[in-house]
């Protein structure tokens, strides 16, 4: 895939709709692409977290690992950002990753997501916007099963 290519990928994330193609451009650049085997694990629940992946083709599940064994908690598909969390908040993964199917990642450092984040708020604002809405929904979910 081009440079080209991958700015027209990221601008398709709404993390990134609204900032400038050259600073896209630098994101793809500087960004790792990764391909992972249908089965794999990209990061493990505990790990300290270091980067923010964005996925551009396939899809993960999210599993928690709990006293009763691991729980497959969501599945992340195309266009959508995993990692985060553990990024923004300096805390361990807070759940295993793993490739329900073969998958293709671009892995953003914490280093320069900080630095898109510090020169795009609307950037801010969209990674508010999108925890607010896993918040919401994990907050509906717990509800549901407190009341079963």
């Amino acid at each position: 895939m081009s440079l080209n290519e991958e700015v027209d990928l990221l601008r398709k994330i709404p993390l990134f709709a609204n900032i400038e193609p050259s600073k896209l451009k630098l994101l793809a650049f500087t960004s790792e692409r990764l391909k992972f085997r249908e089965g794999t694990e990209l990061f493990h629940q505990g790990d300290m977290g270091d980067s923010a992946y964005i996925i551009i083709d396939g899809a993960v599940g999210i599993v928690v690992s709990t006293p009763n064994g691991d729980v497959k908690v969501a599945e992340v598909n195309k266009n959508d950002i995993i990692g985060e969390i553990a990024i923004l908040c300096d805390v361990p993964r807070t759940a295993t990753v793993i490739a329900d199917q073969d998958v293709e990642v671009l892995k953003i450092s914490k280093e320069l997501f900080f630095q898109m984040v510090g020169e795009f708020p609307q950037m801010a604002v969209e990674i508010m916007r999108e925890l607010a809405i896993r918040l919401e929904k994990t907050t509906s979910q717990l509800t549901q099963a407190l009341n079963s």
